[in-house]
């Protein structure tokens, strides 16, 4: 029989990039395993843009980036005295900009700040860029907490604790050359969490946060032999984990949660989109400086920033985007759901209306068609390689993300089908170590997969937005949960619907 533990704790294994429908018997058997223990959330979602310092972010604060403010993996803001280009793989500049922000670089406060003001702790291994194994605690020097990398040893915040792991197991790994799964690091920081930061600290929260298959799947492609190599590596470093909590953690009060921050479609084809702006009279850079009108930020993500942000300016460029093959979904500036060009959407749709959000935000186009590897989901890329992995856009193999649950509190054997999204997992953990959750986070707890919260499902409401210029017309989807709202995926559909929204409930169809 279970004994009620003191304190419960919680520790989340992030798996980067990680797509759904890779998690098989014959390629995951851990995470099958953890999915038979505990709960699986089958209609998980990410944030948009989908990237991992975005979706980490949203992860750790329970808000969407409109709330957060860390609105892309690059951003321009142009609240300096002279606009500045920021990349958030800097963990350097991370806390420099927090520093200069008078503490305030996130507009809400993260789950380490909120764990140190109720007396827990936080603890973070993570093999991803240094700028977001940062945010996942960005004030942990501040508060003592431990943060190790997998691949930058200068940015742990306990050179004790440092010196410890790597006088057990070595240095820590050097990234490997692209097109080289990056396995190293996996391990070592699995087994920092087992053999040194379990037993000294106990965290009450703690994340490990493994970098492939994201790695892999941009330098080699999303299904490729390498990448699959790379998910059977970090799910046997996941088994050890598992292990341990089955022997030892979920008696002492751990949850469990698995869970990756975005999926990933295929690069198909490649866009024009410099000389698709360059032809509407923008001359194009990726950084601020003389002569340029329009800062597209590089990536799969399309955010434009114009030098002259009129209205006249974003039409003309939303105007000849959206006449080329390869633009997808487009948000600007505006009302309740038009944006102010034609045929795009309002930005606070995809809850991306903030100060350092792009005038003109926008995914390339994709679609439903078989990748090389058999795999659903291709996209157009301006910059990534025709047969390789990307993300960044809301294809819903983009959007959707694992997300499965374990514990002495979760039902077991359990698939919930309500809606969910990155956002929730900050709120969860504070309830299950009975926390309050602060009116900042947007996602909620997921007492759905909850034993003792009676099973009611939460009401649900699926609303479907349109909107068009000219042949082009896009089509957004977003989901209601009690208060929480989802963005579930976005795309141009190819002919006209009659229906501006619709929105239907699990009991019967509501048409408007």
């Amino acid at each position: 029989m279970f004994n009620r533990p003191d304190r419960y704790r919680v520790l989340i294994v992030l798996f980067d990039g990680l797509r759904p429908d890779l998690v098989k018997p014959s390629l995951t058997p851990n995470l099958v395993r953890l999915q038979r223990r505990g709960a699986v959330l089958a209609r998980q979602r990410t944030v948009y843009p989908s990237e991992t310092r975005i979706a980490l972010t949203s992860l750790i604060t329970g808000a969407t980036p409109d709330r957060h403010g860390i609105v892309g993996n690059q951003y321009l803001d142009r609240h300096f005295p002279a606009p500045r280009l920021v990349d958030t793989s800097n963990a350097r500049l991370i806390e420099d900009l927090d520093a200069a922000s008078d503490g305030h670089l996130l507009g809400v406060p993260s789950l380490g700040e909120i764990l140190a003001a109720n007396g827990r702790t936080l603890s973070v291994l993570a093999s991803n860029s240094a700028g977001a194994t940062r945010l996942l605690n960005h004030k942990a020097r501040k508060f003592g907490q431990v943060t190790l990398s997998g691949h930058f040893p200068s940015i742990a915040t306990s050179a004790e604790m440092l010196r410890q792991v790597e006088s057990l197991l070595g240095p820590t790994p050097a990234t490997p050359p692209p097109g080289t799964p990056e396995l190293a690091s996996q391990a070592f920081l699995t087994s920092a969490f087992l053999d040194v930061i379990w037993p000294q600290i106990r965290p009450d929260v703690a994340i490990l946060s493994f970098g492939e298959p994201d790695s892999s799947s941009h330098d080699c492609g999303t299904g490729a032999p390498r990448t699959l190599e790379a998910i059977s590596f970090v799910d046997r470093q996941f088994g050890r984990v598992l292990d341990w909590w089955e022997a030892e953690g979920m008696c002492q009060g751990v949850h469990l949660i698995a869970a990756s921050d975005h999926g990933h479609v295929t690069v198909h084809a490649r866009a024009d989109l410099l000389q698709t702006l360059e032809a509407a009279g923008l001359r194009c850079g990726p950084a601020p400086a003389a002569g340029i009108d329009a800062i597209v930020i590089p990536g799969q993500v399309g955010a434009i920033y114009l030098a002259e942000p009129s209205q006249t300016v974003i039409r003309r460029a939303v105007g000849a985007m959206i006449e080329r093959p390869w633009c997808g979904p487009v948000f600007t500036a505006g009302g309740a759901v038009d944006g102010i060009a034609p045929g795009s959407f309002a930005r606070h749709l995809v809850f991306a209306d903030h100060a350092r959000s792009a005038d003109i935000l926008f995914s390339f186009r994709s679609d439903g068609g078989l990748d090389p590897f058999g795999l659903v989901g291709r996209s157009w890329s301006a910059d990534g390689q025709v047969g390789f992995g990307v993300h960044g856009g809301l294809h819903t193999e983009e959007m959707s993300s694992v997300g499965i649950l374990a514990g002495p509190l979760v039902k077991g054997g359990f698939v919930s089908k309500v809606p969910s999204s990155i956002c929730d997992f900050a709120p969860t953990v504070l309830s299950l170590l009975g926390i309050s959750r602060p009116a900042t986070m947007t996602g909620r707890a997921l007492t759905e997969v909850f034993i003792d919260e009676g099973g009611d499902v939460p009401r649900t409401i699926e609303k479907v937005y349109e909107t068009s210029s000219g042949p082009y017309r896009q089509q957004l989807r977003r989901v209601h949960v009690g208060e929480a709202v989802y963005l579930d995926s976005a795309d141009v559909v190819g002919r006209p619907s009659n229906l501006t929204k619709i929105e239907h409930r699990s009991a019967g169809r509501i048409r408007g």
